[in-house]
């Protein structure tokens, strides 16, 4: 086949080969002539190419036509004085794996049209071969599941080179079978440890392209009994092919703890790099939901979590999820928590996109009646002070938040009434002082809030009265609260109807200076 012709030409041309091929062996070299068509620079003669390729070499397969086991070297077979069956067999298993890898080459192609019918063609042989497998079974009733044919399609969706957010969003659907999502953990982990050792400097694009394939695995949070197969053995009644190491045995289907290993040893392997730190935030976020339940020890997410805690900013409160479970579920030790939690209030934590969830987590921390009461003190005096320059649709979370943290430690009501305390001439408070302990809160009081109390905004003015009055023992939701933005703030202004009329006192202006006795009028005259 040569020259320049279009897709429905291809077509037709290809289509006679391939049942040329099919139908005679000794027509085998027309394989070539397909395959060539694969190396065309016109998307529509590669689309065809590439669908006359899944004809032939999945009817191949399920014919038993390539060389099943070791392959041996085409030149030394056909060399050899063997059978002509053989001979075939090898020299059609040779092309078969050429046509594989111009389809791994092809998932990097600039046409997404390519890429997808590349992909669906190559999980089309792995199920083949697993069906009809090209490796010789070490006994009756067990095969191997194609792992290099499998990894080739992982090593092809993660790219170094090319986003392929929308080629793994469509390999996605195959992660709902449980053999193609085990054996997706497997070939990861292994691409991952490559690209990352092999490359001085590993791309961005490789990092996101992996964290989109990681994240896209989940795992069930129970055992279940009802496995969904992709590649099933020819013949077998719910077969399976998941197997451990290189041996896949047919009748004991894994449990949910293997899966679990697995999947700790992709996100480990993953996570022992030098990540981009956009990307840190990322798995920060799905930390808490999507990785540590599904962890066989969750507690080894403890170095990458502490690490992440230490960095500070908004990554600092994104790791404040995942600490919060290995604390609070696993028993986890973290030698000062509360002093880094304390270290996280500044300014811009009224500001920042995860505001919400930091103070749902500062919540659950400082719940516990056991806390000594200077830590529960430094944190509501700290948060105080910080209140003086906040927006009112923040000052409108915090300060229930801070009246809680009275109700449930009462020796921290001496913050807003010292009856018998000595006159303050200065506060006492250090606030520049990172150590709770040290910072002298349980001394001081919260003046900040009867300041708050003439603030602009009357909703934060009302809130801030309630210290002024006995606390009641209930404590107030902060829930509703912790996503106030000010354009509901807003909003919620605009809802209220006001009194009809307003009294309002003033003199009325008495040319264009005012009246006589004003600055203005004394200074200035018009001319």
């Amino acid at each position: 086949m040569e020259g320049d012709f279009g897709p429905g030409v291809a077509r037709r041309a290809l289509g006679r080969l391939l049942e040329a091929v099919l139908a005679n062996r000794g027509e085998a070299n027309a394989v070539f002539d397909i395959l060539a068509v694969l190396q065309s620079e016109d998307q529509g003669e590669i689309q065809e190419a590439v669908r006359a390729c899944s004809r032939l070499f999945g009817a191949l397969l399920e014919r038993g036509e390539l060389f099943v086991g070791q392959l041996p070297s085409e030149k030394m077979v056909m060399a050899g004085s063997q059978r002509a069956t053989r001979k075939y067999k090898v020299w059609m298993r040779h092309r078969y794996h050429s046509c594989c890898n111009r389809l791994g080459e092809l998932l990097a192609h600039p046409s997404f049209q390519v890429q997808e019918l590349a992909l669906g063609t190559l999980m089309k042989f792995v199920q083949l071969e697993g069906a009809h497998p090209l490796e010789k079974p070490k006994w009756e009733g067990n095969y191997l599941f194609p792992r290099q044919l499998f990894k080739s399609v992982v090593e092809g969706v993660l790219s170094p080179e090319e986003d392929h957010s929308l080629l793994l969003s469509q390999f996605r659907e195959y992660l709902e079978h449980d053999d193609i999502c085990y054996h997706t953990m497997q070939a990861a982990t292994d691409v991952v440890v490559q690209v990352a050792n092999g490359h001085p400097e590993v791309p961005l694009t490789f990092w996101n392209n992996a964290f989109t394939l990681l994240s896209a695995v989940s795992l069930p949070h129970q055992e279940s009994e009802a496995l969904n197969f992709y590649v099933k053995r020819a013949g077998a009644a719910g077969g399976w092919g998941l197997g451990w190491g290189k041996v896949h045995v047919a009748s004991s289907p894994p449990t949910l703890q293997e899966h679990k290993k697995a999947f700790q040893l992709m996100w480990l392997s993953f996570l022992k790099y030098k990540l981009p730190l956009s990307l840190c935030k990322k798995v920060l976020v799905i930390m808490h939901d999507s990785i540590l339940p599904h962890l066989a020890q969750p507690s080894l997410m403890i170095d990458f979590l502490t690490h992440a805690y230490n960095m500070g900013g908004a990554v600092s409160l994104l790791a404040l999820n995942g600490l919060f479970i290995l604390i609070h579920e696993h028993n986890l030790e973290y030698p000062d928590f509360y002093r880094k939690l304390y270290g996280l209030l500044d300014p811009s934590i009224f500001h920042v996109k995860y505001r919400a969830r930091f103070f749902h987590l500062a919540d659950l921390f400082l719940s516990s009646s056991h806390l000594p009461a200077y830590l529960v003190a430094a944190f509501a005096k700290r948060l105080s002070r910080l209140a003086l320059t906040a927006p009112p649709e923040a000052l409108l979370m915090v300060l229930p938040f801070i009246c809680n943290l009275l109700r449930r430690h009462p020796a921290c009501h001496i913050l807003v009434h010292r009856p018998q305390g000595p006159e303050l001439d200065a506060d006492p408070y250090d606030p520049e002082e990172e150590d709770p302990a040290m910072s002298r809160a349980l001394e001081s009081s919260l003046w900040e809030l009867q300041t708050l109390q003439q603030h602009y905004h009357p909703e934060v003015s009302r809130a801030a009265g309630v210290i002024s009055q006995a606390l009641s023992t209930s404590e107030v939701s902060i829930a509703p609260l912790l996503g106030l933005t000010a354009f509901e703030v807003f909003e919620q202004d605009l809802k209220k109807k006001g009194p009809e009329s307003v009294p309002l006192e003033f003199i009325p202006a008495q040319g264009l200076l005012g009246r006589w006795d004003d600055l203005c009028a004394q200074h200035f005259t018009l001319s």
